[in-house]
């Protein structure tokens, strides 16, 4: 059994007049054979905090509200994890195909399926084991979740000839992707804000980090 859980930091938007919008948009994926590691880590953070600390996050990390000490802990400990490694696309969206621009969904889509193919490429994952894609819920739209799971189920047999499962779920319900949340937040500020403070941290975990539209 293989593992790959998904995450997004930036968006998608392209009116850059408005405050809000970023610069750059980053999927980012984590892959692992054994997601109990990872879980263990998000459940020691809370081991660590306050009943007040508790009470206030409900259950669940967020990157861009964590205190630094908390953040660096968690790139800490997941340092420390030594099967369960990296990889992220970015884009600068003043680079992409302004045809693009009003296909946010099939962007996306397109954008996931080239992380897969090449995790799959490089054999970063055991292609002949089950493998799992766990992607952290943006859209509460059942129809484009079920186009995204059906495109990527689809490139995946298509390209490789694997059959994988895909789940979209929220972090309150998959632990792991807490991890990616954080992990994508510190590669989405090194780009959109030249803070390398939390990359730093994890970079030697990054097995491939390019760009698309250059």
């Amino acid at each position: 059994m293989a593992y790959i859980f998904m995450d997004e930091s930036g968006d998608l938007g392209f009116d850059f007049k408005k405050k809000k919008t970023s610069q750059y948009f980053i999927i980012t994926f984590i892959f692992t054979k054994d997601k109990r590691p990872l879980e263990k880590i998000v459940k020691k953070i809370f081991k660590g905090f306050s009943k007040k600390e508790i009470k206030n996050h409900s259950g669940i990390l967020h990157a861009y509200k964590e205190s630094p000490k908390t953040r660096q802990k968690l790139l800490n400990m997941f340092y420390e994890k030594r099967d369960s490694d990296v990889i992220t696309i970015y884009l600068n969206k003043k680079k992409v195909y302004t045809k693009l621009h009003d296909e946010k969904h099939v962007l996306y889509n397109y954008v996931t399926n080239i992380l897969l193919d090449r995790v799959c490429t490089k054999k970063l994952i055991p292609i002949d084991e089950k493998i799992t894609v766990i992607a952290s819920r943006r859209e509460t739209n059942k129809f484009l979740n079920a186009n995204f799971s059906s495109y990527i189920k689809d490139q995946a047999k298509s390209n490789h000839k694997l059959d994988i499962e895909i789940d979209i779920l929220s972090p309150s319900q998959e632990k792991s992707l807490q991890i990616t949340d954080m992990i994508s937040w510190s590669i989405f500020r090194k780009y959109e804000h030249g803070d390398d403070t939390y990359y730093n941290l994890i970079k030697q975990k990054i097995v491939e980090e390019n760009p698309l539209f250059r």
